[in-house]
């Protein structure tokens, strides 16, 4: 292999060669696990962040756990703003992932799957610089070559982890670097600041067009007040994965996106599970309470998961297209709240179908999906460009924090 001049050949690839290679311990002070703490699902005053919660670089909170009352948590284990957090146990793929704490929620502790990272000053010159260097490709890579496990339950353990080899370069190119992916964060939050308050403007439209609050120009008259259950219905096809015809797509929950309203891939229908089937037009909601905001309107016939119910009209007076919206309204997603099971909680049909909707005529239904199909389309508008610069974001990740790319010249980084 042709060495790039100024460029040493190292265990973790080509670096500049005024950078180094050293491994992790080298650049902590301190690693700390959290507490076993007995948590639960429902509500209660202490959030614990959990292995679930750890996204690459951030924190998901679409799911959040609490402390079980009359647990009394050690200060030690409270998040503080710009604390990094390891992923110490996981599944094979997911083992590893590094989020620094931003205060998403005013208050919250951390379990003992994961474990608090503390850097040398001396050695890295911040914890946003360490965030993003552990979730550089060939990090992530390597983390996962530390693993061990089946491939549903891996760990990475201490005496592995403080072996990591990890690049570090001179400290004043860490803040360079450090402060243009801060920049390129800080493009990344305005855009989904904007696509929040856009989905808000949306969800007050539908509940003043839904409720007849507002009426569009051109109609009049009175609207009909009905049960849910009485104008929509569960498409009961169930059948085996092993029955369908070879190549039937299959939508799992995972593939629908979050309060989008779009798929984002499916599997090939096989083994014999049980599944829904579903046909073009139905809508297709996620009855898992963790996920009550995942709905998407069939473009093609398939099957689905049985944590998604296939939804469609039980008689003429319901327009599909309104039932895709109807699915999206809060009071809608409230009433689906109301689940049974502990463990994986569900939404309970029997309470679901009670549910009270106003119904205009069709005309003035498909009048409504037309008005907001405008505000969809600007909203995937703005996803797609978010999209696109968070893959703009990995690939700067990539060049700077493998000195592929340098902010600071040889001369300057040791100044």
């Amino acid at each position: 292999m042709e060495l790039t001049t100024g460029y040493n050949l190292t265990e973790a690839g080509l670096i500049p060669e005024d950078w180094d290679i050293k491994p992790l311990g080298s650049v902590l002070s301190k690693g700390r696990l959290g507490g076993n703490y007995a948590n639960q699902d429902a509500e209660a005053e202490l959030p614990l962040m959990k292995m679930g919660n750890l996204a690459r670089g951030t924190f998901d909170l679409s799911k959040v756990q609490f402390i079980a009352p009359r647990v009394l948590p050690e200060p030690s284990h409270r998040l503080v703003y710009g604390d990094v957090l390891f992923n110490t146990r996981n599944t094979l793929d997911l083992v590893g992932k590094v989020a620094i704490w931003r205060d998403e929620i005013p208050v919250a502790y951390y379990n003992s799957n994961l474990m608090r990272l503390e850097f040398d000053a001396g050695q890295v010159c911040s914890n946003e610089y360490a965030n993003y260097a552990l979730n550089t490709v060939g990090v992530i890579s390597r983390l996962r070559g530390l693993a061990t496990g089946t491939t549903s339950v891996a760990a990475i353990y201490t005496r592995d982890l403080l072996k990591l080899p990890i690049i570090v370069p001179p400290l004043s190119e860490q803040r360079a670097i450090a402060n243009a992916l801060g920049d390129m964060d800080a493009l990344l939050a305005a855009l989904e600041k904007k696509i929040a308050k856009k989905r808000d403007l949306k969800q007050a439209t539908m509940q003043q067009l839904l409720t007849c609050e507002t009426r569009l120009p051109g109609f009049s008259g009175d609207w009909d007040l009905a049960e849910f259950g009485d104008v929509a219905t569960i498409r009961n096809g169930k059948v085996l994965c092993s029955s369908t015809p070879e190549g039937t797509p299959c939508v799992e929950l995972e593939f629908i996106g979050q309060a989008n309203g779009r798929l984002n891939g499916f599997i090939e229908a096989t083994g014999a599970s049980s599944k829904y089937s579903f046909k073009k037009g139905d809508v297709l909601f996620g009855r898992l309470r963790a996920y009550l905001r995942k709905y998407w309107m069939a473009t093609f016939d398939g099957v689905c998961s049985t944590e998604i119910w296939p939804l469609i009209p039980r008689d003429e007076r319901l327009d599909g297209g309104y039932l895709h919206l109807l699915v999206q309204m809060n009071s809608f997603v409230d009433a689906a709240c109301v689940s049974y099971g502990t463990h994986m909680p569900r939404s309970d049909w029997s309470v679901l179908r009670k549910f009270l909707v106003r119904l205009p005529s069709v005309s003035e239904q498909i009048a409504i999906s037309a008005s907001l199909s405008d505000m969809d389309a600007e909203l995937e508008a703005l996803e797609k460009s978010l999209e696109k610069l968070r893959l703009l974001k990995q690939a700067m990740m990539q060049e700077l924090l493998t000195g592929s790319t340098r902010l600071i010249a040889k001369e300057e980084s040791h100044v």
